[in-house]
């Protein structure tokens, strides 16, 4: 960090390294302005793109990775997110425009750390608390009610903070106002979380949760499946299913506002649809035969799994029928019905809706054989059943 004078690493990288967890954003902070911060790096043969310069942020990219360098600021001005702010060699000012006490900390190349304001000793308590006034602080950007609740499921133990609640609740009215990329940002980050039903609970009682999706109150059903996952083992980036298990008994009216609030990807809104506003029931104690046919019907092995789930979520007696229901999903594994309307229509078979009725009643008895049948025994099908019907 010669280039830059003197400078520091900031926030997130410096709080997960305290605590001995992974890091993977690197932020650094300056009192270099950031045109001769771009000219010093240049001068070093480092590449940098000029990302934020309003705001006083480069990105230094050295091969594959990228780091953020952004000028000590202080605000002049703050009308939410956007504030006006200036340039300073003041590492105080800079630190006390930041969130939580403990995404202060800043720390040198050599090792030196500093704290303004106290956050070491909340991090090792399990604190999350705001820098100065909560009010005040998130007045100047409401999405730190959601990332307030995001980071004590990361960072907290309880009881959380009080003036934070309090805070949290008396604006959550605000949070309309937010766009729905950004509270997707929050809220997906949370439910990937393991306390997420915990944290759930605390925005509901709080009024967050009745002030951005009043009708997500299925607590227990979300608490269930994160049992479930975590017993199956079905991994990490599981937002939508438990999306959908909040929603549990909303209509399709509801879900739709819900996909267009958060402006899910085409791909998310459908999977969250198919789950909880589905076509046709399907559980884990379904007859397997039914399971097969409704497998193929899905035509998508993810989303037969999280039915699965969310219905036996939301079934008390379900859980234990998971693993034959998974059996399914194991026979089915990289098979594919080995037949298509060409080869029917070169068996006889009449174009229009014949075919389709046939191919249809080929790929259950296909399912109902455990997807076993090859594309010649799925001929030899075709043959006994045309000859049937002759």
């Amino acid at each position: 960090m010669a280039a830059l004078g003197q400078a520091r690493f900031v926030g997130g990288c410096v709080r997960d390294a305290v605590l001995g967890r992974p890091v993977s954003d690197i932020d650094i902070a300056t009192p270099v302005a950031p045109d001769r911060v771009m000219e010093r790096l240049a001068a070093a043969g480092i590449r940098v793109i000029p990302t934020g310069l309003a705001h006083g942020t480069v990105t230094a990219v050295l091969g594959k990775a990228h780091f953020e360098i952004t000028t000590l600021r202080r605000d002049i001005t703050c009308f939410g997110r956007h504030a006006e702010v200036a340039f300073t060699d003041d590492w105080r000012a800079d630190a006390a425009r930041r969130d939580f006490t403990f995404n202060a900390l800043s720390c040198t190349a050599d090792g030196v750390l500093y704290d303004p304001f106290d956050g070491l000793a909340d991090l090792a308590a399990g604190r999350v608390r705001f820098i100065g006034s909560a009010f005040e602080r998130i007045r100047e950007d409401v999405l730190r009610i959601l990332r307030f609740f995001r980071f004590y499921a990361r960072y907290g133990t309880p009881p959380a903070d009080g003036e934070a609640l309090e805070a949290c609740g008396t604006l959550a009215p605000l949070l309309p106002g937010l766009s729905g990329e950004r509270v997707r940002a929050e809220l997906f980050r949370l439910l990937d979380h393991e306390r997420c039903a915990e944290i759930w609970a605390l925005m509901t009682e709080c009024g967050v949760i009745g002030a951005l999706l009043p009708v997500a109150t299925g607590i227990f059903r979300l608490d269930a499946l994160v049992r479930l996952e975590r017993d199956h083992g079905t991994g990490t980036g599981r937002a939508v299913i438990r999306l959908a298990a909040l929603l549990a008994g909303a209509g399709r009216a509801e879900i739709e506002a819900v996909t267009a609030r958060l402006r899910l990807s085409r791909r998310e809104r459908e999977h969250l649809l198919a789950l909880a506003a589905p076509d046709f029931a399907l559980g884990p104690g379904d007859d397997p035969a039914f399971q097969r046919r409704a497998l193929l019907r899905l035509g998508d092995p993810e989303l037969f799994r999280d039915r699965m789930l969310l219905a036996a979520a939301g079934d008390e007696s379900a859980p234990e029928m998971l693993a034959a229901a998974f059996a399914v999903l194991d026979q089915a594994a990289d098979r594919r019905f080995p037949l298509t309307g060409t080869d029917l229509l070169a068996c006889g078979i009449s174009a229009g809706p014949e075919l389709g009725r046939v191919l249809a009643e080929l790929r259950d008895w296909w399912a109902d054989c455990g997807f076993l049948p090859d594309r010649a025994a799925c001929l030899s099908e075709v043959a006994r059943r045309t000859a049937l019907s002759s």
